[in-house]
């Protein structure tokens, strides 16, 4: 049996900061261990400041999602101050959080996902040379439009917010200031823009409205065979090519799904608590175990330091998290390998599980029974899943289904701006106190635990959907969900390993890769290269 080991640093196309060794056996990836390479600490800078910090430092935790950020600091800080928010400003605060992630969806397909079918693995497959007319990096015709367009909701977020990114226009008690008629009707514009441009005529070739009737893969293969439009779309091609690539036979992970849910009803979260919370979300929150629903209680969050460069070992509530680093060269001698922590969930009377995040989370609790008018609901992803299992194409076509969901939330939103009505009430601060906020960003859930003592910060602690998709194994030596989800891969050629890359992107993780590949049994290097041949 051929054993060798993959050392890849990194793996993505955006940001550096994520390892990842590999064990392969016969071409198969037999274990996984994924490494966050660059010690971030702003929990550390946020002690001691005043409980506003969060609102200026979190943002700017992520050039790419720091709306998102700004949006679960407030609602923290709002039920930790106990604040009331009027209705528009609630609608504001979602039609910006909506927007990032609409940027978030072309530019993510073709500057980082799609690029990786052009491989030359692939170039045996029918279809090959449309793929890489259409995805080809920066020549591509579809990837010049995609991104382009890409870029189009991030001005309706300027225009709300004032910049894109790291704005801080979210505060207690609402927003800082009311937009104009003009405005508005100027983002509905760029909203329609962006659907008439790319998602209808592009991406789908065809009604928003008629993909949203897809209630299982038969029905979007269906779908794709409906008429030359469908099929011709490029989300008809990359279905068709995904398939004959064999995306849809590997990357499963651990299975489970954690949702904390984003979006607020504008008449049921005008005075935020942590308990109020789930009975107020549109896309609702939830934890997928075993097949079983659960609520969502925040008070069931832990984080496990035991293999994290992190002092002593165990789980922690971030309300009583502590983020105490040592030196990574110490702490490899006790078996500690990232600098990520690993969440975990306390599922009720199963125990404490690791739990995926992101667009495949969201959509499996979509179809969560028990959803009321105003809430999401669906039953693709959910059916999907049953029938046969999570994978990568899955994963990427969560991604790109809630682009005409979220258009319609936003376009709605825009409709309901009552702009004779109140955007903001000054709210008392409080010196003592609790508060926890969470969205949904682009890659999943995003939650901020705040504490407040004498009027100050006493503790702050962050976990971001990367930290729960590549946190590594815990105290019960149980890998975190991206490390299972590269176990089981198949590998057609060592020195060009571009399925690592395809499960990685399908996460998106915030983390990038160039692989060192060593002999298992010397150590010795046998050669080194760029995952994609691209960052």
């Amino acid at each position: 049996m051929a054993t060798k080991d993959l050392f890849v640093s990194p793996l993505g196309r955006v940001e550096g900061d994520l390892d990842l060794r590999v064990t392969i056996e016969d071409n198969v990836v037999t274990n996984a261990w994924t490494e966050a390479a660059m010690f971030r600490g702003f929990e550390i800078i946020l002690k001691g400041k005043d409980p506003q910090a969060g609102l200026i430092v979190t943002p700017r935790i992520c050039g790419i999602c720091g709306g998102s950020h700004l949006y679960k600091s407030a609602y923290a800080l709002d039920t930790a101050w106990r604040t009331e928010l009027p209705p528009n400003a609630i609608l504001l605060r979602n039609i910006a959080q909506a927007a990032e992630t609409l940027l978030s969806i072309p530019r993510w397909f073709y500057a980082l996902f799609a690029v990786d079918l052009t491989h030359k693995n692939y170039a045996h497959i029918e279809g090959y040379d449309e793929v890489v007319r259409r995805f080809a990096p920066f020549v591509g015709t579809s990837y010049e439009r995609g991104v382009l367009i890409s870029s189009k909701p991030a001005e309706i977020y300027a225009m709300f917010g004032g910049q894109w990114p790291h704005s801080s226009f979210m505060i207690p008690g609402g927003v800082m200031s009311a937009p104009t008629l003009a405005e508005v009707s100027r983002s509905i514009a760029i909203l329609e823009q962006w659907r008439e441009e790319w998602l209808e005529k592009l991406w789908l070739g065809g009604s928003l409205d008629r993909w949203l009737e897809n209630e299982s893969w038969d029905d979007v293969m269906a779908w794709m065979n409906e008429n030359e439009g469908h099929y011709n779309s490029d989300c008809g091609v990359f279905l068709r090519f995904a398939v004959a690539a064999g995306l849809d036979k590997f990357g499963q992970g651990c299975g489970n799904y954690l949702a904390t849910g984003t979006f607020f009803n504008q008449h049921k979260y005008n005075h935020p608590t942590i308990e109020g919370r789930n009975g107020a979300l549109i896309t609702r929150s939830g934890i997928y175990e075993n097949g079983n629903y659960h609520d969502f209680d925040q008070a069931n969050v832990r984080e496990d330091h035991t293999r994290s460069f992190f002092r002593g070992q165990g789980q922690l509530h971030p309300f009583e998290g502590v983020t105490d680093p040592i030196d990574p060269l110490e702490g490899r001698k006790e078996g500690k390998y990232t600098w990520a922590k690993a969440p975990r969930y306390n599922v009720p009377g199963v125990g404490s599980i690791p739990l995926e995040v992101g667009p495949l989370a969201r959509q499996v609790m979509a179809g969560k029974p028990g959803a009321e008018d105003w809430q999401e609901s669906g039953n693709f992803f959910r059916n999907a899943i049953q029938a046969q299992g999570p994978s990568v194409l899955l994963r990427a076509l969560a991604r790109v289904h809630e682009a005409p969901k979220y258009y319609k939330l936003a376009r709605k939103w825009l409709d309901e701006i009552n702009l004779h009505e109140k955007f903001y009430i000054k709210p008392v601060e409080y010196t003592e106190g609790q508060g926890f906020g969470s969205t949904e960003a682009a890659r999943g859930s995003l939650s901020d635990w705040i504490v407040l003592k004498n009027g100050k910060i006493e503790n702050y602690q962050v976990i971001t959907p990367t930290a729960w998709n590549i946190g590594p194994m815990d105290g019960k030596n149980t890998h975190g969900p991206m490390e299972q989800a590269f176990i089981g891969t198949k590998i057609t050629d060592l020195g060009d390993p571009v399925e690592l890359g395809h499960v990685a992107r399908s996460f998106d993780s915030c983390l990038v890769c160039t692989v060192h590949a060593y002999d298992g049994k010397t150590g010795q290097e046998l050669s080194k290269f760029r995952v994609g041949g691209m960052v």
